[in-house]
């Protein structure tokens, strides 16, 4: 059963259908008129829509419990007309709830590349308006040539991709070999006397030049028949890439910031200013893996538990943000908190406050490639999420032509966010959870969280708070939005029926995945018995030593390689599930007539 079916199923026949959308009016003039009206009535502000129940907290083992979820609101389809005020709360929901999965790679970027306070805050601003504007392009549908369309004309919202997380930065506490480490070893980035990394903004420069010229590569991916590209990236290629980006973070981040910091910390240097974390010079430092870090970052996990069990349907929409604030909270109380990224943070900033050198690293085109075609990938389930929690056809050519708009949306988001200083984006795919919980799908609600998300970039000391942020409080609230991620791979792989063709292919794609996330540093010296190599063949090794040092970059190859080689079993050797059974069944009743 569908999502939405699931969700709709106990109100069909019990609420109230939405006063459907007024007719139409022809021209200019009848347009104002029908804004007039709806602003100056109550009707046009609230509509039939049940805000108690939005709000009311829940008490899971009460009798009540289920009388609460019949009596849910009706739901608002993607064309239907929308109170104004459902819509701003609709659209401040979603913003929430993709707030922690925005500002987290930008805060690890900064980490990663010892970036200081302003412009680390800047990146995370920078990253919320990029991400509200490139989110409204990929809501539309603009009409293009030969019937191709631009945006999906669903509530997609897009965010800052993981998997570029996963691709550019890793743990400082392994040597693998990603794009910034491999930057910091050849000498593109500075390393201090004492062996820390240096500030080097340089590096992300590179990274956003490289993202635009491997943007095109997703762009035209967005032209192939979308048949095509389901048949090359089947529900077992890419539920492995999401199941291992989900992976990789929660180790080589998520964790890490739970002990303290993923940053030099980690390592547990008995000499210098990182013996303790995030460095001696913070206001309460201390070692890695301490228990007051580790409490801080489990009390944010537990206030995530806490409020799916007891939140109202609005506080389950935004449970990260609720374990980041009760995680402040205790922390700012105990003295944790470096409140000098708030005062420093301007009051208001925009995109291009800071630029970077744009260019392009030839080492990273490679891996770069790799994470546009995942972004393809991920972009394909998420809008077909999407269209089913929206109740609209999941298949026949409108549906085609939501895949194709909404590839090619993402790969040119991907090019315009470089220009918008903002690393490659993806559709959020926990903002259909919204839209199953508040049973609403229209565009409005969509736009408003575009506004919202722009107004949180604008204001710069929002930035500031966000980047003042303990490390254990974030991690603690990353390690679950990181699981998330994983929980997701594993959904889109229950798709497969698990022959076993689909066993062996699995198998061997997680063994590379897998292996890599636990011996990270097996490919790291793979190249280093070739002697003086060229700058263009040393360039060639580094491309392919990230490759294959990259869990969800190394597994995705291997599925796709193997489901195209591997002829598929018309007959299947192995029984089904259910057969097995039944056969035991029976087998046992014979056995027991025979006694």
């Amino acid at each position: 059963m569908s999502l939405a079916a699931s969700s709709s199923g106990s109100v069909k026949n019990q609420q109230p259908t939405p006063t459907p959308a007024p007719q139409p009016r022809s021209g200019l003039r009848g347009r104002v008129g029908l804004w007039k009206e709806k602003v100056t009535t109550r009707h046009g502000w609230l509509g039939d829509y049940d805000y108690a129940w939005l709000c009311m907290p829940t008490l899971p083992f009460s009798s009540s419990h289920k009388k609460k979820v019949s009596n849910a609101p009706p739901f608002y389809a993607l064309e239907q007309d929308l109170p104004i005020l459902l819509a701003i709360s609709s659209g401040l929901q979603h913003s929430l709830a993709m707030l922690a999965g925005l500002i987290t790679p930008p805060i690890i970027f900064a980490s990663a590349l010892n970036l200081d306070s302003a412009l680390s805050a800047y990146m995370i601003s920078a990253s919320l308006i990029g991400c509200g504007i490139l989110s409204l392009v990929q809501m539309s549908r603009i009409k293009l040539f030969r019937g191709y369309r631009l945006g999906t004309g669903l509530i997609s919202v897009v965010g800052t991709s993981f998997a570029t997380l996963s691709t550019a930065n890793s743990s400082k506490l392994t040597a693998l070999a990603k794009i910034f480490d491999t930057m910091y070893v050849n000498g593109t980035c500075p390393t201090n006397a004492d062996g820390s990394r240096g500030a080097c903004p340089d590096a992300y420069g590179l990274l956003l030049g490289t993202s635009i010229i491997c943007s095109f590569l997703e762009i035209g991916m967005s032209f192939v028949p979308p048949r095509i590209l389901k048949r090359i990236f089947p529900p077992m290629v890419t539920g492995t890439v999401i199941l291992m980006i989900g992976a990789s973070l929660i180790g080589s981040s998520g964790m890490l910031n739970w002990g303290g910091g993923s940053g030099t910390c980690a390592s547990l240097p008995t000499t210098g200013i990182f013996v303790d974390c995030p460095s001696t010079l913070a206001p309460r430092p201390l070692p890695w893996g301490s228990a007051e870090f580790i409490g801080l970052g489990f009390l944010s996990f537990v206030s995530i538990i806490l409020t799916e069990l007891f939140g109202s349907p609005f506080m389950k929409n935004i449970s990260i943000i609720i374990g980041l604030a009760v995680g402040c909270i205790v922390a700012g109380a105990a003295g944790y908190i470096d409140g000098s990224s708030i005062t420093t943070a301007p009051a208001i900033t925009f995109l291009w406050v800071h630029t970077f050198k744009i260019r392009v690293y030839p080492p990273a085109i490679l891996p770069m490639l790799a994470v546009y075609i995942s972004l393809a990938m991920e972009a394909i389930g998420d809008i077909t999420a999407s269209a089913e929690v929206s109740r609209v056809e999941v298949d026949g050519e409108d549906f085609d032509s939501r895949i194709q708009g909404g590839v090619l949306s993402d790969g040119l988001g991907g090019f315009l966010s470089a220009l918008f200083t903002v690393t490659p984006l993806s559709i959020f795919a926990q903002n259909n959870g919204v839209i199953a919980i508040t049973r609403c799908a229209n565009r409005a609600a969509g736009r408003w969280c575009c506004a919202f998300l722009i107004l949180f970039g604008v204001l710069g000391k929002i930035s500031g708070v966000f980047l003042a942020i303990p490390n254990p409080v974030l991690g603690g609230v990353t390690t679950f939005l990181f699981a998330s991620v994983t929980v997701s791979g594993i959904r889109v792989l229950s798709y497969i029926s698990f022959t076993r063709r689909d066993r062996f292919i699995l198998a061997a794609a997680l063994s590379f995945g897998i292996g890599d996330l636990l011996v990270p540093g097996i490919f790291t010296h793979l190249f280093d018995r070739v002697k003086s190599p060229s700058g263009g063949l040393a360039g060639l090794f580094d491309s392919i030593t990230i490759v294959l040092s990259t869990p969800f970059l190394i597994s995705g190859i291997v599925a796709v390689i193997l489901n195209q080689i591997i002829p598929v079993e018309v007959l299947e050797a192995e029984p089904e599930e259910e057969d097995v059974e039944e056969g035991v069944e029976v087998h046992h009743a014979e056995k027991d007539r025979k006694m």
